[in-house]
């Protein structure tokens, strides 16, 4: 008898959610970015899909990202590679991630899964597990930090193989 009673008794008042979807304001497709410094283009930027909403500072772009960096008198520096980022319209910083691949022009290559690129400093910056290739090297580690081109780099907390006599 109990749990008849128990079972008829009117359920408490639900109280249901509903969650609206947001859509982006701005939305593009085949996009190409340029980010200046003193008038100066610093970086290109193609995706194959790009959403803005208005509220947001930040522009999410997705569908391949290719990403070309040039130095102050607009030479080719270095080429970037991942699945999406985001460039905040503020300081034009981006933040790259998925299968991150940044390949210099000199030929050293970093693979990483998730970068930002320092566009006031002009630095590319990891603070997750890398992988730096040069022609003498294969380098690990955690924490990255590099100028556009890879020349000058730190790495945290390395780990790797080299090819070089040590003294």
């Amino acid at each position: 008898m109990v749990i008849l009673i128990l079972g008829c008794s009117p359920a408490e008042d639900e109280v249901i959610e509903i969650k609206e979807k947001k859509y982006p304001d701005q939305e593009s497709w085949n996009t190409e970015i340029i980010l200046t410094k003193n008038g100066q283009k610093r970086a290109v930027v193609l995706a194959g899909h790009l959403t803005k909403n208005n509220d947001e500072s930040t522009m999410v772009l997705d569908e391949s990202v290719d990403v070309d960096f040039y130095d102050a008198e607009q030479s080719h520096l270095s080429h970037l590679k991942s699945h999406q980022a985001r460039v905040n319209e503020n300081t034009n910083d981006l933040l790259a991630s998925g299968n991150v691949v940044v390949v210099s022009d000199s030929g050293v290559t970093l693979y990483t899964e998730e970068l930002r690129w320092d566009h006031r400093r002009e630095r590319i910056i990891s603070d997750v597990f890398i992988t730096f290739i040069s022609d003498q090297d294969t380098l690990t580690g955690i924490g990255f930090e590099s100028d556009s081109d890879l020349e000058n780099w730190v790495i945290d907390k390395p780990a790797g193989v080299t090819g070089r006599t040590m003294e």
